[in-house]
């Protein structure tokens, strides 16, 4: 009976080991739990693809017909940063802040989301901002414009 319950308190503390190894997703937002169906999600989902992914396809997936069809003609990602967001980094660390007010997404049709940008590019730190519009289209939120920071 005594090597009973020992065998089982060691498999729930292997159990419990093993199932904090799952890879979660990296959270968006201040606390990393930012929900799905807000611009904001859209937008920082959207510029992660352009830093971080391997490709464009996020972006143009979160993306409206025209501004999809302009990053499929950039190809890489760092002709999307250079020409479409005209700023480079070699790691970057996005903060949104919406222009709406809090809570009234879900009635919107349109949004209009400012992007602090910080990190670092050939050992510079850089630090800039961007405007992201956006619109429902089918129920869904795309990128529609980026506009640059004309204060800097």
């Amino acid at each position: 009976m005594r090597s009973y319950s020992w065998f089982i308190l060691i498999s729930f503390i292997t159990l419990l080991f093993l199932s904090g190894c799952d890879k979660k997703e990296k959270g968006v937002g201040r606390y990393g739990m930012l929900d799905e169906n807000t611009p904001e999600y859209v937008t920082i989902a959207f510029l992660r693809s352009i830093y971080e992914d391997d490709n464009l396809d996020t972006a143009i997936a979160l993306s409206d017909e025209s501004l999809a069809r302009i990053l499929t003609r950039y190809h890489t990602n760092g002709n999307a940063q250079r020409h479409l967001i005209n700023l480079k980094y070699d790691t970057v660390e996005l903060t949104p802040q919406s222009n709406n007010d809090v809570g009234r997404n879900q009635y919107a049709e349109k949004s209009t989301i400012t992007v602090f940008f910080s990190g670092m590019y050939d050992g510079d730190k850089i630090e800039d901002i961007r405007s992201i519009d956006l619109k429902k289209i089918d129920g869904e939120w795309k990128i529609t414009k980026v506009h640059p920071d004309h204060f800097f």
